[in-house]
């Protein structure tokens, strides 16, 4: 029987590699078989055109790679990803947490083009690409952690590069003109494909951890799991 995939996505900064592996650890609590993902796989050769695309080897600006070629880059990292190292435990059963998806192209690829119906003919595109033509799992449900750009770009900055491990930053996190657009293109995107949102600001100021996990893990529980949750596994 098929697992579960549960994605949990967002701008750099609001926090999806965190709140993955909170929900990872508050799931195998539960008793559940669970795996944790996180593209792009810097650890393996596939994402070697991904790096080169971040890295700025291609273009210094996000832009200047159209978003179909940029998508491949990525989709080929998923797909070995997924032959490689996670495809027998979801045909088993095993919920899959990933930290970003095919949900991160719709964010920030589809952010570059400009127009609903051109835009929606590349997210079709994207959908019918690595779900059907790839056969990668559909997502059981898309949390996408909802950061205002101000806030992220706030938190990034002393934020080191993950794939430099230095203090450079990749194309897209040094672009903020990019990370706004991404932002607006994000909320169209999640009420498009009918993501979760999970609001990481109230009142001016960023959510504690434990609020945002907090919500996150209800919405699995219910949505996902069909579980009832017992009141001393929330923080609150």
């Amino acid at each position: 029987m098929k697992g579960k995939l549960i994605v949990i996505e967002g701008l750099d900064s609001s926090g999806k590699a965190t709140q993955s592996e909170i929900l990872k650890k508050r799931l195998e609590d539960e008793g559940l078989k669970v795996m944790k993902i996180t593209f792009p796989d810097y650890d393996s050769n596939s994402s070697a055109l991904v790096k080169m695309y971040l890295n700025g080897e291609i273009s210094e600006k996000p832009e200047d790679v159209n978003a179909y070629a940029a998508s491949s880059f990525y989709a080929v990292d998923r797909y070995v990803s997924f032959k490689t190292k996670w495809e027998q435990f979801y045909l088993d059963g095993g919920i899959i947490i990933a930290d970003r998806y095919t949900t991160s192209n719709m964010i920030h690829q589809a952010s570059k083009i400009d127009g609903t119906r051109i835009k929606n003919l590349y997210l079709d595109w994207l959908y019918d690409y690595e779900y059907k033509l790839l056969k990668l799992p559909v997502p059981n449900k898309v949390i996408f952690l909802d950061m205002p750009p101000e806030y992220a770009i706030e938190l990034m900055q002393s934020r080191a590069n993950k794939i430099t491990g230095g203090q450079k930053k990749d194309i897209h996190e040094r672009d903020h003109t990019y990370l706004e657009k991404s932002y607006e293109n994000a909320l169209y995107v999640a009420k498009k494909f009918d993501w979760t949102e999970v609001f990481c600001v109230e009142g001016g100021s960023v959510r504690t951890i434990d609020s945002i996990s907090d919500e996150i893990f209800v919405s699995v529980m219910k949505d996902v799991l069909k579980r009832k949750i017992r009141s001393e596994t929330l923080n609150g």
